[in-house]
């Protein structure tokens, strides 16, 4: 019985161009062995038996949609209703996959111009926000009101710039999808050739620093998993949820206020940021497994 990866078996019988594609459509569960279902690219499979491609392997405009869809699925969001803000829109993948799943409206905000797909321009429920630099986003543009759920899909910069801006225009108790890259958070000198990060130790670290970032705008990691799909240049990448908690931050500082006088304020601020690294211990073991099973099924 000759086994080999699903995804190499796909490339080799002629199914697709590359294993990267192959991969996104094993993740988009539309890959079988008679009627089982394969949702591991790395899954080794007799290659002598029946394999079908189902349904379509693009459900949305741009691949980013695949990303989000895991997101929903593995955190079991609800977005029905929602009004959403897609940081970083580009093509409108994440939008494409909230308004399939009955997002009510979506702030498509990029800084670039003329990327989005077509119907998403046409789109009744979605509002362009293009050449647009979230960072400096005027209040008045958000036209429906302020957003309850947000996407951040970014290149070329870092989440930490991203989240200031956002904590003053969430609605609080907001869910927040970020896709953290790490070619994009970690230090130049520790991207590999081709601006591939490759090393688990700088994964762990990258994904560690923006939960503390993310934690002084009152953003509070709930769950993390990994990307279905590697970014366009092969980089591992990982999805984070987040909520917007502003009163929580406020209610430690009254806690301790109330516990200490002005000649402790040294250490009253050492207890709070005891509480974020608290935080980010609390999630140790949920970091080191993700990362570890995104390099098993993603790393070439």
């Amino acid at each position: 019985m000759a086994k080999e990866r699903i995804d190499t078996a796909l490339v080799n019988l002629g199914f697709f161009e590359t294993r990267e594609k192959a991969k996104a459509a094993i993740m988009a569960g539309i890959v079988y062995i008679g009627n089982e279902r394969i949702d591991k690219p790395g899954e080794k499979v007799d290659v002598s038996k029946e394999i079908i491609v189902k349904g379509n392997i693009h459900p949305y405009v741009g691949r980013g949609g695949l990303k989000l869809e895991k997101a929903l699925k593995h955190f079991a969001l609800d977005v029905s209703g929602v009004v959403m803000i897609d940081i970083g829109a580009s093509t409108g993948g994440f939008t494409d996959c909230a308004l399939q799943n009955h997002a009510a409206k979506v702030y498509a905000v990029d800084v670039g111009y003329g990327q989005l797909d077509w119907k998403l321009r046409n789109h009744p429920d979605v509002i362009v926000l293009e050449r647009t630099n979230f960072r400096h986003l005027a209040v008045d543009v958000l036209t429906v009101g302020s957003p309850n759920f947000a996407t951040i899909d970014v290149s070329f910069i870092s989440l930490k710039l991203i989240f200031p801006k956002l904590s003053e225009i969430l609605v609080p108790e907001s869910k927040v999808v970020c896709l953290i890259k790490p070619q994009f958070e970690a230090g130049k000198e520790l991207v590999g050739k081709k601006g591939i990060v490759r090393d688990p130790k700088v994964h762990q670290q990258v994904i560690e620093d923006v939960i503390s970032q993310a934690t002084q705008f009152h953003l509070y990691l709930e769950d993390l998993t990994y990307s279905p799909i590697t970014g366009g240049d092969g980089n591992i990448e990982f999805l984070a949820l987040f909520q917007f908690r502003p009163n929580q931050l406020q209610n430690q500082r009254i806690s301790y206020n109330n516990q200490c006088t002005e000649s402790d304020d040294y250490r009253c601020t050492e207890n709070m940021e005891a509480e974020t690294i608290n935080h980010i211990r609390n999630y140790e073991s949920l970091i080191e497994k993700t990362i570890n099973d995104a390099h098993n099924q993603l790393q070439s």
